[in-house]
């Protein structure tokens, strides 16, 4: 292949300066297009890209009847005192004047009990003003709620009484301020942790920024690649999220792994060009196999039809293709040109003795798994398949205004929605009767009033028709948060007994829509698409890595492991998130940790862990294999070899997973539910991988095949040649195969001068 990690690590070697302004040029573009577009590219809405019956009641909707809407939003009033009462006035005419004033780009109509466009409740104490957002297009949805909130916020008052704003909008802005103040933080313990590791890592403080600035370039330029898609595509806004957490992570360690490799080739006395190539013939040919392995498993996301995964699935391969590539050639340039300064600033003086300490740790680890392999893999294997028990038990749903902090303003207008009025008023199930309303339709329709005035899931129920008299809307609002499994329940009921049952013999086609349905038809698209994206990704990653390591053995281990490992994170993530499972202790253990105990895991969460984990776990696996790999070609002893891999990537996968493990924890420590979960379940299996999977699991079963691990059918001879191996010189194999001694740690020389 005259394109290869090898070639291209050699010409950037050659060519540093030339590389590096390459870099630089599309930085800046990058940077230009998130400062010019990107917010504009960007959207706060989310949609299916099929039809299910959500959507297409909202199209009906929309086209024939109230034409294209932002929504409506209550601001919820609230005092000790009747509404009929001249304070509680005044203060409602204020209120509404106030709002009126944010003009016809912000508010398109507001209303209230003065003008009869508002209920009161039955205490006569609160009521709410519905605020219709005016359509624009231009001005995301979620900014009209925060100028919404603003103009309540800034009328005082008085004393005993009490305004907050209610709806999708105020509940949208509240979920991305959360979200985007958790991601930060997030962000600001990974970098922080990241660099401490890489200084223990390397022992050199210069070194150690060098894949923290490179994992920051890939994220750049990752946005600026998000921007132009955004402008041909509907890219949800937090796609930069993404970007920005699987950027740290990979970013961070492909680069250490390279680095690392420069280093080490440098110390066996290879000049700065050699040992670019030597690292290009190895590590950089593992960073690859590993980037296409992530690559692969995130395109499981695109396959589902809605413009939440595929804004996951794309901005996550963005970066990852990206910083893969700035690994490749980038990485090289900066290393040659900073030569033996890439170690200035030690911190560490006796690093060989360290590295000695560590590398006989890392053989007796091997040594005592491989001489009781059998006793290992069953005992490991048992804990991972018992921690992942709780999974069987999992309840898939969403995180609604409950799930929100106290203090978020749109819980606390929701709360009293709930006492006063009908919780579910802001966002109400919209039953869409299609066809001729004629007299017996509208005996039909009221027949369904009537089954809707029985059900205690309902409020009560409002008719509108169109003036083409050919389409009518029962809009009712639910009972509680609209997210809750309850209102999802009450949905289906609708669509699966009520509905048919009622409309039985009508001419017209009924369909319910609305939020929750909307949320329902989304989880049901969710599983529907789980296992064929599992059957997608597991299956092509399978052909990946048997080209990569010509052996049907490696990948079907390696496949295996990993999903032993996200099963064992699945379940630990329902044990610590979901109420009503497991021992109390671990309920106590996530309340210490601000953990938030929910009826349901977030939907999407099991997928999106699945297709990250699965790649980012990948990492390991490559980098341990291609070291045994690259041993066994060269002595042919099995034991060793997989000891020798154990020795020479023990610190450095460790020290790579602990970055990795701090960037995910970081935000599992944010206020939203969906990201403690996501954030969690990351950091527990990328911990299990890189621990329990890598130190206990790969050497026994590599003990127990033996040869048998490398094992190719003769019938596909025919893949092509792509080894990840560097053609090294061989080395004598021991004496006797049948004893494999336990091998010695070798000394790290001396770095070559320039």
């Amino acid at each position: 292949m005259r394109l290869s990690p090898t070639s291209l690590a050699r010409t950037a070697a050659r060519h540093p300066w030339r590389t590096i302004a390459g870099w630089v040029a599309v930085l800046i573009v990058a940077i230009i297009l998130s400062a010019q577009i990107l917010g504009d590219a960007l959207t706060t809405e989310t949609d299916f890209t099929n039809e299910p019956e959500a959507k297409r009641a909202a199209t009906l909707l929309e086209e024939r009847l109230r034409g294209p809407s932002d929504g409506t939003e209550f601001v919820v009033v609230t005092a000790e005192r009747p509404v009929t009462d001249s304070t509680y006035r005044s203060y409602v005419e204020d209120l509404q004047a106030a709002i009126g004033a944010l003009g016809p780009d912000v508010v398109g109509h507001v209303g209230s009990y003065l003008t009869d466009e508002g209920p009161v409740s039955e205490t006569g104490r609160s009521t709410l003003l519905p605020v219709t957002l005016a359509l624009d297009d231009n001005t995301p949805v979620s900014e009209k709620a925060e100028a919404l909130v603003e103009a309540v916020e800034r009328i005082g008052a008085p004393d005993g009484f009490e305004a907050l704003v209610a709806g999708p909008a105020t509940l949208e802005s509240d979920f991305i301020r959360l979200a985007e103040e958790g991601l930060q933080k997030g962000e600001g313990i990974g970098l922080a942790v990241a660099l401490v590791v890489l200084v223990l890592v390397f022992g050199a403080v210069v070194t150690a920024f060098v894949p923290i600035i490179l994992a920051v370039m890939a994220i750049a330029i990752a946005l600026g690649s998000a921007a132009l898609f955004g402008l041909a595509f509907d890219l949800p806004f937090f796609i930069a999220n993404i970007i920005t957490m699987i950027g740290l992570a990979v970013g961070i360690d492909y680069s250490l792994f390279i680095v690392s490799r420069y280093r080490e080739e440098r110390a066996r006395g290879l000049d700065k060009v050699e040992a670019i190539a030597n690292t290009g013939a190895t590590a950089s040919r593992a960073v690859l196999v590993s980037g296409l392995t992530v690559v692969v498993a995130l395109m499981g996301m695109l396959l589902l039809p809605n413009t939440i995964y595929r804004s996951i699935g794309l901005g996550a391969i963005l970066v990852v293709v990206i910083a893969v590539s700035a690994s490749l050639s980038l990485l090289p340039a900066v290393l040659v040109l900073m030569g033996n300064k890439v170690d200035a600033l030690r911190i560490r003086g006796r690093r060989k003795n360290s590295r000695e300490r560590q590398g006989r740790f890392w053989n007796r680890a091997a040594s005592t798994v491989m001489r009781r392999p059998v006793v290992s893999l069953v005992v490991t294997a048992a804990v991972l398949g018992i921690a992942a028990l709780p999974y069987f038990g999992i309840n898939e749903g969403f995180s609604g205004v409950s799930t929100l902090p106290d203090e978020a303003g749109s819980k606390q207008a929701f709360v009293v929605m709930e006492r006063e009025f009908s919780g579910g008023l802001g966002s109400p199930v919209e039953i869409v009767v299609d066809g001729e309303i004629t007299p017996e339709v509208d005996a039909f329709i009221a027949n369904m009033q009537e089954q809707l005035r029985a059900d205690s899931a309902f409020g009560p129920s409002v008719v509108e028709t169109n003036e083409a008299g050919d389409l009518a809307l029962i809009s009712v609002p639910l009972s509680g948060d609209v997210a809750a499994n309850v209102a999802m329940d009450a949905v289906r009921e609708l669509r699966d007994e009520i509905v048919p049952r009622v409309f039985n013999g009508a001419p017209v086609e009924v369909l319910v829509g609305g939020d929750t349905a909307y949320n329902v038809d989304y989880l049901d698209q969710t599983q529907f698409y789980t296992p064929i994206v599992f059957i997608f990704v597991l299956g092509l990653s399978f052909v990946l890595l048997t080209v990569a390591f010509r052996s049907v053995v490696i990948p079907a281990k390696a496949i295996s492991m990993n999903l032993l490992s996200v099963g064992a994170a699945y379940g630990m993530v329902v044990l610590f998130f979901q109420q009503g499972t497991g021992p109390e202790f671990f309920k106590d253990v996530a309340s210490w940790f601000g953990f938030g105990q929910v009826e349901a895991i977030e939907t999407g969460v099991p997928l999106f862990m699945f297709s990250v984990l699965f790649g980012l776990s990948m990492d390991y696996h490559v980098f341990l294999l291609s070291r045994i790999r690259e041993r066994f070609d060269q002595t042919g002893n099995n034991g060793e070899s997989v000891a020798y891999g154990l020795r020479t990537t023990g610190s450095l996968i460790t020290g790579a997973a602990a970055i990795m493990v701090a960037v995910f924890a970081g935000f599992a420590a944010g206020p939203l539910v969906a990201l403690q979960q996501m954030g969690f379940g990351l950091a527990v299996a990328v911990a299990l991988d890189a621990t329990i999977v890598r130190s206990v699991l790969v050497p026994a079963t590599m003990k127990l095949l033996g040869r048998r691990n490398w094992y190719l059918p003769s019938w596909l001879e025919w893949l092509p040649q792509v080894s990840l191996e560097a053609e090294t010189t061989p080395v004598p194999a021991p004496q006797s195969p049948a004893t494999e001694p336990e091998p010695a740690t070798e000394p790290e020389p001396e770095l070559a001068p320039i």
